[in-house]
């Protein structure tokens, strides 16, 4: 890619690159159980994952009082964190097929930058780091902590400028249609996988699909007019 523009591939996290449904579902049960209430149905809670928990917990119990959801909130938190260290990442946390050979073939690339946006807290996405071992891969990590939730396009601008990248040379890829929302209000392209927590029919924000890990780089090259990855 001698002589292009830097080019900047942004993921989400849960449900794009990894899956962790059985540890957001159980950290979900065990928080709503201290609370003495009753869990939303699965489709509900895996339907807002991506969004800041703040958020989320007024998305699936907007009737709770304040006090009650920042319970909700720590609860979850507390509750991640012991199930993830009982079982360890790599189980609770599992690659998506495909995604670690893709990360890798993209990261050798010279010309492409890789980078996060999650709504995961900064020390759950370094957990998730130490895990799997990808220390130095990404080069911007955008978290909860310091951005509005998504689908505000916060996280995006700042690892535009982190980067210096331009908006017409990056894409965000991500399962929900929070992540596309956030890609088309940033100016960024969006990508939509297909394996991940909202059914396709919700990425209407999205300007391409993505079936399969592995047909990655083959998209960026037609998003990027035909620069080799």
């Amino acid at each position: 890619m001698s002589g292009s523009p830097l080019r900047l591939v942004i993921f989400d996290v849960d449900g794009t690159l990894v899956d962790s449904q059985a540890d957001i579902l159980g950290a979900m049960d065990l928080a709503f159980a201290g609370e003495g209430m009753v869990t939303p149905p699965r489709a509900q809670v895996l339907g807002v994952v991506g969004l800041s928990l703040d958020v989320l917990m007024r998305e699936l119990v907007p009737q709770a009082d304040a006090g009650t959801r920042d319970r909700l909130v720590q609860g979850y938190k507390d509750a991640y964190m012991a199930l993830r260290a009982e079982q360890g990442g790599v189980v609770s946390s599992p690659f998506y097929a495909g995604a670690r050979e893709t990360l890798e073939a993209l990261h050798a690339q010279p010309g492409i930058l890789l980078g996060m946006a999650t709504g995961k807290s900064r020390r759950g996405l370094d957990k998730l780091i130490e895990a799997h071992g990808l220390d130095g891969m990404f080069v911007t990590q955008q978290v909860a902590d310091f951005h509005p939730s998504k689908p505000h396009p916060a996280m995006l601008l700042e690892a535009l400028r982190e980067t210096g990248v331009a908006p017409r040379d990056a894409v965000m890829v991500g399962d929900t249609s929070f992540d596309m929302e956030m890609a088309r209000a940033a100016g960024i392209t969006g990508i939509g996988v297909s394996w991940g927590y909202h059914d396709t029919v919700r990425l209407t924000a999205a300007q391409h699909l993505l079936e399969r890990f592995e047909a990655l780089p083959a998209l960026l090259e037609k998003i990027w007019g035909g620069v080799k990855v």
